[in-house]
């Protein structure tokens, strides 16, 4: 198995500015001198965490996504972050899975901030996203969702090995619960004996909001790999190893002691959602 090459860009977003952030995310991403397998960017990277998505939503056919795909393309690796797209009349604050070739997946965030009235502002999700990358099975979600473990939980099946080996989470974090940020990527790195990698903003936003960024790459014991410093305008390479992983799950196999149980759909959602 190979290992695995991700960069982390941590940075101030300019609010509801789509082509300035474009332009600043593309010179961060021409500075990353040595090949990566993936870019990862934050939670609305375009526009900051905005409850103004008529203003600034885009389709699916739209400038960003047409920029995801060049810097995928100049790169050679998969780009991937949070924007906000319409699509059916609706708003989704929607990850974005962009590989070289032009192919994407997609992630809409299941647990929307009703803190911030996000919940009535967009539609949410109801389906996960594991991307394959490098023989590594990779699931992205999005900020808030880091605070429900049930959602991102991780499972073992025979014949079928284990739903994901990183889950990643891009974010809008504000500073004032950095110390809940921390703890929970910790905790679903150690629950879940996988990697996980979380990329957060820093700077203000138009409301006032700070966030300091604590990026960070917790391997499945629950150790920091990163050197990312909090408040930092700054960008990591980080390589993830087979090797730490699969021995853990070798030798504690506390997974095979997890609770086995499936996720109703949820009533709410439309019949294409489940």
């Amino acid at each position: 198995m190979q290992n695995l090459k991700i960069a982390l860009i941590q940075t101030v977003l300019e609010w509801e500015a789509s082509e300035k952030n474009r332009g600043h995310f593309s010179h961060r991403i021409a500075t990353i001198e040595e090949a990566v397998d993936l870019i990862v960017l934050p939670e609305m990277f375009s526009t900051g965490f905005t409850m103004n998505p008529a203003a600034v939503a885009e389709p699916m056919e739209g400038p960003t996504m047409g920029w995801m795909h060049g810097m995928a393309e100049e790169k050679s690796c998969v780009v991937t972050g949070s924007l906000v797209i319409e699509a059916g009349g609706c708003f989704y604050n929607r990850l974005i899975w962009m590989r070289p070739g032009g192919q994407y997946q997609f992630y809409d965030k299941r647990h929307l901030f009703s803190f911030a009235g996000e919940n009535q502002k967009y539609t949410t999700g109801g389906q996960k996203l594991i991307a394959e990358l490098k023989g590594w099975k990779i699931m992205p979600m999005i900020c808030y969702d880091l605070r429900f473990p049930v959602w991102s939980r991780n499972r073992y099946e025979e014949g079928r090995g284990f739903d994901y080996d990183v889950v990643m989470y891009v974010a809008n974090w504000p500073a004032v619960r950095s110390h809940v940020w921390r703890v929970l990527l910790m905790a679903r790195a150690i629950e879940n004996m996988s990697y996980v990698v979380g990329v957060n903003r820093i700077g203000s936003d138009e409301l006032g909001i700070d966030y300091s960024g604590d990026s960070a790459v917790i391997d499945p014991r629950g150790e920091n790999l990163s050197q990312m410093l909090p408040g930092a305008d700054q960008t990591e390479v980080i390589t993830l190893t087979r090797c730490p992983l699969d021995s853990l799950r070798d030798k504690f196999r506390a997974w095979a002691d997890w609770d086995a149980f499936t996720i109703p759909p949820d009533p709410t959602l439309p019949a294409d959602f489940q």
